[in-house]
């Protein structure tokens, strides 16, 4: 297991890493033309600036992925680990079909070329990778938070539900505007709404997908015994605030102020303030007796 928290920890930082290297070619060198020119004017500067066209936003969601994926296996087993990852994933790519094809749950939308391959030439397969590992971080802390409140198991797992959901929507808030109106769009809006150029039925279908799946992985998860004590939650807020930070910086970038607002304060806000009773308010008998 210690190799495994070791693997874990460079994951995250190539996760950290690779957005930071994403948010520099959207931001800095794709919309100056005269420093993308010399760049691409020597052979090196050309391989970096296709790799990161190519595979810069495939690589920080595989590895934000598989970092999450050996957390969650480490920490809770492997019957807890399928049974959020194989849900999360599996229903949100339905949504995100449906969404492609139909127009609902979100809204009349297509991706584009620059998130790898797609999923029946509609959907990439990174997009529910996203939900799941920003899921699990939602879910997560929210559940381990609340547990240390006085509360009906049942209602707890529904808080946990609720929050989770709401937290993974709010970073929404914040991503989807930009990278749908960045100098090169990761997907296009065919129904544009009033909200930064989204309709509002997109939060309802994000809200929506997150608590069906988030649903699903609960039952799974009450069907064998679950020990959250001795739970390190850095690894799921750090992977929530990273992911939220690189929204961030590319809707101020785009002059886009009122979606981060939203989004610190459902998502943020909430995720940090569960974390800190989590991490402040710990007993681990009681978490064991609780979720049994």
């Amino acid at each position: 297991m210690k190799k495994l928290s070791n693997v874990e920890g460079y994951l995250l930082t190539g996760h950290i890493i690779s957005m930071a290297f994403g948010l520099a070619g959207i931001i800095l060198v794709v919309p100056n033309i005269d420093f993308m020119t010399k760049l691409t004017s020597f052979e090196w500067g050309q391989k970096i600036f296709a790799w990161s066209m190519a595979g810069g936003g495939v690589i920080y969601m595989l590895l934000g992925t598989v970092a999450v994926a050996i957390y969650a296996y480490r920490k809770l087993g492997l019957w807890h680990w399928l049974g959020f990852m194989v849900p999360a994933i599996g229903l949100s790519l339905t949504s995100e079909l449906l969404g492609t094809s139909t127009g609902f749950p979100f809204g009349h939308y297509r991706y584009l070329s620059n998130l790898g391959y797609k999923i029946a030439g509609l959907v990439p397969f990174t997009i529910p990778l996203s939900w799941f590992y920003l899921g699990f971080s939602a879910y997560i802390i929210a559940l381990v938070g609340l547990q240390t409140i006085a509360m009906k198991n049942w209602l707890r797992y529904l808080g946990a539900i609720a929050f989770g959901s709401l937290c993974l929507t709010s970073w929404d808030f914040v991503l989807d505007p930009a990278m749908s109106q960045a100098p090169i769009p990761f997907w296009v809006w065919e129904q544009p709404g009033a909200f930064f150029g989204m309709p509002y039925q997109n939060f309802a279908g994000w809200m929506g997908t997150g608590m069906v799946f988030m649903a699903v992985a609960t039952l799974l998860w009450r069907m064998k015994p679950l020990n959250l004590s001795d739970m390190d939650l850095s690894l799921p807020l750090t992977i929530y605030l990273a992911n939220f930070t690189f929204a961030t910086v590319l809707s101020l970038a785009a002059g886009f102020y009122l979606p981060v607002l939203l989004g610190i304060v459902l998502g943020v806000v909430p995720i940090v303030a569960l974390y800190w009773r989590a991490t402040n308010n710990f007993n681990s008998s009681e978490l064991w007796l609780q979720v049994k």
